[in-house]
């Protein structure tokens, strides 16, 4: 009797590596997390395991004109963060919050996202893990997971190697946009506080702090107030609800939201021709974590000013008599903010925004 070739010890999926039972044990275990992230517009309309995740767009006929933002981005090299110390349940903070808070910063709601999880090998838990951080930010987020994809790559990554990866989509009233358009002369830029790093710059700080510092994980810092791993794998600051709370009590010109190339270059982006934002150093105190990665790679302000937050998140420019309409906003939502700069003419400076003197300590 002839033989089938598996029968003889032939190839298959799973001896090359791919283990479809243990994807579709994630996939249960990640269903609770996602069921949590539900609006009306998503509520009985396929639910997890389909191909494609569904938004009800009816709920859009309340907009006269309405713009949808998309954004997609993903965590960096802070993910092997999350691997050295086996933590998972935190990196999907950082997802949400590079995605959804690009999508913010033109005054979209954030409606509904998709995420990418690529494995070496899945561990059902680890992934449900990782979901069920995406699925907490974007509750933080205001908005959906409408559906995802966990992709094993064995041979490209190692069995506890990971990256993540997503796309949102938010919504804004035409005549609500917000951009370089409205601002003006005399207004005046309202930093947002960081949590810590946030998710940019960690192949410098890795470099730093390992290779050239020898530190380690576990490593107790004093300034820091906990160990080195914890303080490294801080959550972002979610900010969407935060901004969209600011469209509706303030008359909000602008966000910037402060990622890769530091405060002075995203600020930049929404600055128009002809006008220029200075901000002043001296109205914060970056926290010590900034401090402790320009000493220990000698790293020169500068340098660390476009590769790292320096304690600023989120930036909005809003005219001068809202200014503490919109203090008041974020203080009442626990968002510590202040007023770190103006907008003026540009006059002869080359750039839109610039940092002024030096950090208050």
């Amino acid at each position: 009797m002839s033989q089938t070739p598996s029968a003889a010890g032939g190839a298959s999926y799973a001896s090359a590596g791919v283990d479809i039972e243990a994807g579709d044990r994630a996939v249960e275990l990640m269903k609770e997390w996602v069921k949590k992230t539900q609006r009306p517009e998503v509520a009985g309309l396929g639910g997890l395991g389909g191909f494609a995740g569904l938004f009800d767009a009816s709920a859009l006929k309340r907009f006269e004109r309405p713009l949808l933002a998309s954004a997609t981005d993903g965590v960096g090299t802070k993910v092997d963060i999350a691997r050295q110390m086996g933590v998972y349940d935190t990196i999907g903070h950082d997802l949400v919050a590079m995605v959804m808070d690009d999508i913010v910063v033109c005054g979209a709601e954030p409606l509904f996202m998709t995420d990418y999880i690529c494995v070496g090998k899945v561990h059902p838990e680890r992934v449900a893990a990782i979901v069920k951080g995406i699925a907490e930010g974007c509750v933080l987020a205001g908005c959906a997971l409408v559906g995802g994809e966990t992709a094993e790559h064995p041979g490209l990554l190692g069995p506890d190697d990971f990256d993540v990866a997503g796309a949102g989509t938010g919504v804004v009233e035409h005549d609500r946009l917000l951009g370089a358009d409205r601002i003006r002369s005399g207004d005046a830029v309202i930093a947002m506080a960081s949590s810590g790093l946030h998710s940019n710059g960690y192949s410098l700080v890795r470099h730093v702090v390992f290779d050239r510092a020898g530190m380690t994980l576990d490593q107790r810092v004093d300034e820091l107030g906990h160990t080195l791993g914890e303080e490294l794998l801080e959550p972002t600051k979610i900010y969407s609800l935060d901004c969209l709370a600011l469209t509706r009590t303030t008359d909000v010109h602008a966000f910037s939201h402060i990622t890769g190339g530091g405060l002075a270059a995203n600020l930049a982006r929404v600055i128009p021709d002809g006008l220029h934002a200075t901000v002043d150093r001296s109205t914060w105190a970056p926290g010590a974590i900034f401090d402790l990665v320009g000493k220990a790679g000698q790293v020169e302000r500068l340098e660390l000013e476009k590769t790292l937050n320096m304690g600023v998140g989120m930036m909005a420019v809003v005219p001068a008599d809202f200014v503490d309409a919109a203090l008041t906003t974020l203080a009442d939502r626990g968002v510590e903010s202040w007023v770190a700069g103006e907008i003026t003419e540009r006059g002869d400076r080359a750039t839109g925004a610039e940092l002024v003197g030096d950090y208050a300590k």
